[in-house]
């Protein structure tokens, strides 16, 4: 039976609603159900009159399940009946409106979509080949946004005046390009040319592109500016050039990004999950880490200490267009496949602008690809692999590497309400995270705090999220580490600007990232494995079991990793050989049985006088430094060039036949317990002078780490009740302990919980301080 009565109702909406095509969506369902009325941007979320029928207005409800747009994500729907207005016959689409206190959330930069690819392929189409076709549904947002409500005025696309055609399009509202903001093409868009490093033109916007890739297939690397930052590119087929750019970088054995032409062509490369598949396909497109395939066939120099290789396919015209050129010019059938590293110097912010890439990066390119589309905030490519899960489902869930572009800045859901915080994040891998109510947005990953560039770039971040969140905290959350400069911001914000300030310990943070995550209210224990934190007894922690009770606010160190020391402080970090002569000599081993680089031979004397007299050589319970002990021993890693190295190299090697397994007791006499992890190092030790391979020897010491861990959790658990284990930290993306120490756990009867919104590693650190902070505050 129909329903014929007129109502008028108001729909407010909140989330991820605007720059998506959400007002022509609303605009076409409501003409499909012959409603009148209005859609608008506004402060408050997307505000939407409809006026007619019950039966149409139910019509209009179904459709808005079923047929949202693909970049929509509806956070609260408030519906309120209004007076009919008399006499209205029209659906409207309003002008936004702006104000204080929004409830928007901002888009990430979007894939491009398949139909603007199609476009770009067409030769009849207007926008062939242009490298900045776009739509509702796909293109830049966050990287070119000043300020919310997301149109045009307030993005770096405002100086681009429409042309007619593409005018016609942005005002229609049944077109796909109705309010794209970044909307243009080739006659009134923005353009791209080819310089050499100096600055001086060699091809304009028609060849460019073309050119480009003659030159990369020449051999030269290039600086080409692409959606938050410059890339530096070479043919990743070409050892000759990666050597080159590894040479000029000074990068020269950390794995290298490859970018190819579609999922096509990196399962020629890699062995392909299928949530790769969705990963490299998807809308946010990451770099993804997958095994290499049988017929890799890229150079060896891309990924030489590792079985892994990070792909990536083009998330923007501009990528497509060029490794289409690429692609004509090989004649092989072996996959085009471009590095597609940062644009920075190592632990710079990536560069952004062309005079400041013109200013840092000549030494290293050849070539510059330019284009004049300004980006306002600089965001790096996000890493991500896949992982077996482990609650029983043959899916695989994504552990990231680094979260940043194509998922920032979309928040972390809550489960509680708060003020607002600000977590500074720590020293390395920094992020900062700001929470606004039950939403916790978290920045993109910023980098090593250890230079002004990157200094200055956490402040603007910081000052960019405040404005478009319209929020101002009302406390600050800082590392325990007082020398850290994210310390110094805090003090300096908080005399500045009258706000107050909290400590919280590094590993606490991991744990209370990790329970945030997963909506997790209680006391959990934590996991927190990972390279260096400052801990509350001023000694370096790193492999803790720890108590979090993120509703009394309580926390205690119940376990934690024998004790290392590290000769020479970060001289150490950086020449693991030190930590395992130091470990041998320590454990009553012989340390002369520890292979010494020859380079460091000279100073052995006395680095053996500094061990005896014990200066310089500050404990730790680092499961990272362990892990580097141990490489160092099985003289896999002595010295690295890069973080994790020794790591990388230590699990690579492990033989997956051998079902040893080293004992790793717990020491219930010590205060607080100990895992024993100096008998995994002693246990190493003998097999390797009893010529046991390292491939078993790293197998064992997976498995023994990864049992003990568990056998701590699984006692503790028994004497304080609490079965919710919470794992974090840098060593959790650690391929073999990511998998298989929640299955251990699970064995035990445990409940694991892992992080799959934010990186284990340290750039989940300011979710967790900001959190913290709200639960202080609501406490009162």
């Amino acid at each position: 039976m129909t329903d014929n009565r007129i109502s008028r109702r108001l729909l407010t909406v909140t989330g991820q609603v605007q720059g998506v095509g959400f007002r022509p969506f609303v605009y076409k369902t409501a003409l499909k159900h012959k409603l009148s009325g209005t859609v608008l941007n506004s402060p408050e979320g997307v505000l939407i009159e409809l006026q007619g029928s019950e039966d149409a207005l139910n019509g209009f409800d179904q459709s808005f399940k079923d047929d949202l747009p693909r970049l929509a994500r509806i956070v609260s729907l408030e519906k309120e009946n209004l007076a009919v207005v008399e006499g209205e016959e029209q659906f409207c689409i309003l002008a936004s409106t702006v104000g204080e206190g929004h409830c928007v959330l901002i888009s990430p930069d979007v894939a491009t979509c398949p139909d603007c690819f199609a476009d770009m392929n067409d030769p009849r189409n207007r926008r062939y080949e242009y490298p900045f076709t776009n739509c509702t549904n796909c293109g830049p947002r966050y990287t070119i946004t000043k300020s919310i409500p997301y149109d045009r005025p307030v993005t770096s696309m405002a100086c681009f005046e429409l042309c007619d055609d593409c005018r016609t399009e942005y005002e229609d509202p049944l077109d796909r390009r109705f309010h794209a903001q970044p909307n243009a093409c080739a006659d009134c868009g923005p353009k791209v040319w080819l310089t050499d490093n100096e600055g001086n033109d060699l091809a304009g916007p028609g060849i460019a592109l073309r050119e480009l890739a003659k030159l990369l297939a020449g051999g030269k690397v290039a600086g080409v500016k692409g959606l938050g930052g410059f890339h530096l590119v070479c043919d990743a087929s070409n050892p000759d050039a990666v050597r080159t750019l590894r040479e000029r970088k000074n990068r020269p054995d950390k794995p290298l990004a490859v970018m190819v032409r579609d999922v096509d062509e990196a399962r020629k490369l890699a062995d392909l999950t299928d949530n790769d598949i969705e990963l490299l396909e998807g809308l946010q497109r990451p770099i993804v880490l997958a095994p290499k395939g049988d017929n890799y066939s890229l150079a060896p120099e891309i990924a030489p200490d590792t079985d892994f290789i990070g792909l990536m396919v083009p998330y923007t015209p501009l990528h497509q267009v060029l490794l289409k050129y690429v692609s004509t010019l090989n004649d092989s059938d072996l996959p085009s496949a471009l590095v597609m590293t940062s644009g920075n110097m190592s632990s710079a912010p990536i560069c952004i602008g062309n005079r400041e890439a013109l200013k840092r990066l000549p030494h290293i390119v050849d070539v510059f690809l330019f284009h004049n589309r300004d980006i306002l905030i600089r965001v790096d490519d996000s890493v991500a692999r896949s992982v077996p899960e482990f609650n029983g489902e043959s899916e695989s869930r994504t552990v990231f590497m680094r979260r940043a572009r194509g998922y920032t800045p979309s928040p972390v859901f809550l489960a509680q309400e708060g003020p607002c915080v600000l977590g500074t994040g720590p020293e390395l891998k920094n992020t900062l995270c700001l929470t606004k109510g039950d939403q916790a947005f978290s920045s993109q990953h910023i980098g090593d705090m250890q230079n002004l560039e990157t200094a200055n770039f956490w402040k603007e971040i910081r000052m960019h999220l405040q404005s478009i969140l319209k929020v101002k905290p009302e406390l600050i959350v800082h590392d325990l580490h007082p020398d850290y400069l994210t310390t110094g911001f805090a003090e300096e914000i908080s005399h500045a600007e009258e706000i107050k300030t909290a400590a919280l310990q590094h590993h606490y943070a991991h744990i209370h990232s990790v329970l945030a995550e997963n909506k997790h209210q209680g006391p959990a224990l934590g996991l927190a494995l990972d390279g260096t934190g400052l801990g509350e007894d001023r000694t370096i922690w790193g492999g803790e079991c720890l108590l979090v009770d993120n509703e009394k606010l309580e926390h205690k160190r119940l376990a934690r990793f024998s004790h290392l020391r590290l000769p020479g402080g970060e001289a150490a970090v950086r020449e693991p050989w030190r930590i395992a002569r130091a470990a041998a000599k320590d454990l009553g081993l012989d340390p002369d049985q520890i292979a010494i680089p020859k380079q460091f031979q000279g100073g052995l004397k006395m680095f053996d006088q500094i061990l005896e007299k014990n200066i310089n050589c500050p404990p730790t319970s680092s499961c990272g430094r362990l892990f580097d002990a141990v490489s160092a021993m099985l003289e896999l890693c002595p010295a690295i060039s890069y973080e994790g190295q020794a790591a990388i190299i230590l699990e690579k090697v492990q033989d997956m036949d051998d079902q040893g397994v080293y004992d790793c007791p717990l020491d219930e006499t010590a205060e607080p317990y100990e895992i024993c992890t100096g008998e995994l190092f002693k246990q190493a030790f003998t097999d390797f002078q009893n010529r046991i391979s390292p491939a078993i020897i790293s197998r064992r010491f997976h498995r023994g780490l990864i049992v003990g861990l568990a056998d701590c959790a699984e006692q503790i658990a028994a004497q304080t009740g609490i079965k919710t284990v919470g794992l974090s930290g840098g060593v959790m993306q650690n391929l073999t302990i990511a998998v298989e120490l929640p299955e251990e756990l699970q064995k035990r009867g445990l409940t694991p919980l892992v992080h799959r919104y934010l990186p284990p590693n340290d750039g989940c650190i300011s979710l967790g301080q900001a959190v913290y902070g709200q639960l202080l505050l609501n406490r009162g």
